[in-house]
């Protein structure tokens, strides 16, 4: 079996709001050295699959097409083969 980690944050260019609302949060607890803080999302999808180049295909079809808004996030993913581990 096959684990994709994948990663899908903002662009550096794009406000983040909830990540404004959780440092101010954090501020309001006494955390005053937090400086800045970014939301992001964290997705494990599972593959029962051996080809770790259909596995990569289809990673990027799934991030292009449903996890990430190409207009303001970026992703990155690992591929991860658990039977290996």
């Amino acid at each position: 079996m096959i684990k994709a980690k994948i990663y899908v944050i903002l662009k550096p260019s794009v406000l983040d709001p909830q990540g404004k609302a959780v440092m101010n949060a954090l501020h309001s607890l006494g955390h005053d050295s937090v400086t800045d803080l970014r939301v992001s999302k964290y997705i494990e999808v599972s593959f029962n699959e051996i080809d770790k180049v259909k596995v990569t295909e289809q990673v990027e079809q799934i991030c292009d097409k449903v996890l990430a808004n190409p207009n303001t996030e970026i992703y990155h993913y690992d591929i991860i083969d658990e039977d290996n581990q």
